[in-house]
């Protein structure tokens, strides 16, 4: 028995390139050209095959290291070996010198397709079998430069969204779809225009062959060169490889090429929980396609789903708070009954406000204010601006008042950050919309900035796009502060639950004609129900009265605005 050295061989005109995945441990028994680790590039993956067959004793490397020609390896028994140089035999040197420019193109076969130049056409891939799916969001326009695998457009199914990325590099001469409108595979989302190099194809056959060729390249020209001078010649084909398997811990990062990696990203998909269905268990883009069809089916769920999920659980039959567990019932013994699904945003927002309900020790003061004055100033303004067709609700004037009592009182307009507050320099409004599918919560973004008319404006597209459930991710958050109105139903207080992270939120109710005493005698008078509820981690009773008070003073006086 004999100790070697196991050194990296000749792997082209590449430095210090990562070890991104160990094939073998210590203890584990090896054959001549059994690839012990994958190392990866800027442009490529390849694996590094033993010189010789034996047990190994010792790795001299780990995960993340950089390694490069001559890098030792690890250490390998070998029987009848008596003194063995470090170097690998010169048929595997002058095999693999020899393929040093058969090797080193390959990476960017594998990369890119041809260059695309003129107009490209880019199309929805496939996202499985879905038809008509919503454009819930568009993140470009006519005139951006994008990268390839740069998202576009954002769909949205019953049960999942996802992002679509570009298959080119280039500026965006056409857009081809809007919010709202509905997509299928091979729909035309874009045209471009540019020279760049287009994005890895999203083909089982590109991503298939191309990096196992790389990986495979070099050891099959040491086969031959074995087999040329008399040494044992081992078939690539039995190469001991463990395949990947994400229900079992690997011993490094997913066995897929840098392109299926960069894929996989663009689509947020964890390739850990992917079954790789290449050679040695190498996953492919087919793969990645397949992952993203059962995610956006329901059929799957992701680990980070199933965790966000597990709070939600616990808390609907209280066994995360020591409670007994929620009553079971079959109401069908009591008659007929039927059973719908929670829609999407309910199961969504239903999570959110239980943690808030929960989490947050919230007070509500409630409190009328006089906005006769108001109203009638907002009538006569409609009436004027008629011909406009902006149409001034007492919302947009509730928003501005607020933004004054958020600059008087910044610690309504902040948020908690351990032991410490975030006051925020912007003012951020959002408001609820009530939608045939849920509670939705628009925002109005730098309010203080935007005039009544301008704020009306806009709250009534954001409304609309709410109903027609077409409002994208960037126009629900960010909100500093949130007000809920119930005015056009009725009623008459409320206590809203706070959305985290802000710390209040104001509810405003129906306005009703009352008689209020004067001092002399009873007039009658426009009052607004006012229901503010705050986090009392961040604020006392003292500043919510406060707080209400002066808002009041706002709404009967809209002068105090320009103070």
């Amino acid at each position: 028995m004999a100790i070697i050295e196991i050194k990296v061989p000749d792997i082209g005109d590449f430095k210090d390139v990562a070890v991104i995945e160990l094939l073998v441990k210590p203890g584990d028994t090896v054959k001549a050209e059994q690839s012990l680790l994958t190392v990866e590039s800027d442009k490529a993956s390849m694996e590094i095959p033993s010189s010789h067959a034996g047990v190994v004793k010792e790795l001299k490397v780990a995960l993340g290291d950089k390694v490069s020609e001559g890098s030792l390896v690890l250490m390998l028994e070998v029987a009848g070996e008596a003194s063995v140089s470090n170097q690998a035999p010169a048929p595997v040197q002058q095999a693999l010198a020899a393929t040093e420019t058969a090797v080193t193109p390959v990476p960017a076969t594998v990369a890119t397709v041809p260059v695309a130049s003129g107009p490209v056409e880019v199309r929805v891939p496939d996202i499985g079998d879905f038809k008509d799916v919503a454009v819930i969001e568009v993140m470009v326009k006519v005139g951006d430069t994008v990268k390839a695998e740069q998202s576009l457009i954002t769909v949205e199914s019953d049960k999942a969204s996802m992002e679509i990325p570009s298959s080119a590099a280039g500026v965006i001469q056409e857009l081809k779809v809007k919010l709202g409108d509905k997509v299928n595979m091979g729909d035309l989302l874009a045209v471009l225009q540019g020279s760049a190099a287009a994005a890895p194809q999203a083909s089982a056959a590109a991503a298939g062959a191309s990096p196992s060729s790389a990986s495979n390249a070099a050891p099959v020209q040491v086969e031959q060169a074995q087999a040329a001078t008399g040494s044992v010649a081992v078939a690539a084909t039995a190469v001991a490889v463990p395949a990947h398997n994400p229900t079992t811990p690997p011993l490094g990062l997913p066995h897929a090429s840098p392109s299926v990696r960069k894929f996989a990203r663009e689509l947020g998909v964890p390739l850990n929980e992917v079954k790789g269905t290449g050679l040695k268990g190498r996953i492919t883009d087919h793969d990645v396609q397949a992952f993203t069809r059962s995610v956006m089916s329901g059929a799957v769920q992701t680990q980070a789903a199933q965790a966000n999920a597990k709070p939600a659980a616990t808390g609907n039959n209280g066994a995360g708070l020591g409670l007994i567990p929620w009553p079971v019932v079959d109401f069908t013994k009591f008659g007929p009954t039927e059973r719908k699904e929670l829609s999407r945003i309910k199961k969504i927002s239903g999570a959110n406000l239980l943690r808030n309900a929960i989490m947050i020790p919230a007070v509500t003061n409630h409190d009328d204010c006089d906005i006769t004055d108001l109203e009638a100033f907002r009538v006569s303004t409609n009436k004027e601006n008629e011909k406009s067709g902006v149409k001034v609700t007492m919302l947009a004037f509730l928003i501005k008042a607020c933004v004054a009592a958020l600059k008087k009182y910044p610690e309504f307009n902040s948020s908690l950050d351990g032991d410490a507050l975030i006051y925020k320099q912007y003012y951020h409004i959002g408001f609820a919309a009530d939608t045939p599918n849920g509670l939705m919560v628009p925002v109005i973004k730098d309010a203080d900035k935007k005039g009544i008319f301008q704020i009306s404006t806009e709250m009534g597209e954001l409304a609309k796009k709410a109903r027609d459930g077409k409002l994208g991710p960037a126009e629900m958050t960010g909100a500093s502060f949130t007000i809920s109105s119930l005015g056009g139903i009725g009623g008459r207080y409320f206590t809203p639950i706070i959305n985290a992270p802000e710390v209040a939120i104001l509810g405003v109710c129906r306005s009703t004609m009352e008689p209020i005493w004067d001092g002399k005698a009873f007039q009658p008078r426009l009052m607004l129900p006012l229901s503010l509820t705050w986090d009392h981690r961040v604020i006392d009773g003292a500043a919510a009265a406060r707080f209400n008070v002066y808002l009041g003073q706002i709404l009967g006086d809209f002068r105090r605005v320009l103070l």
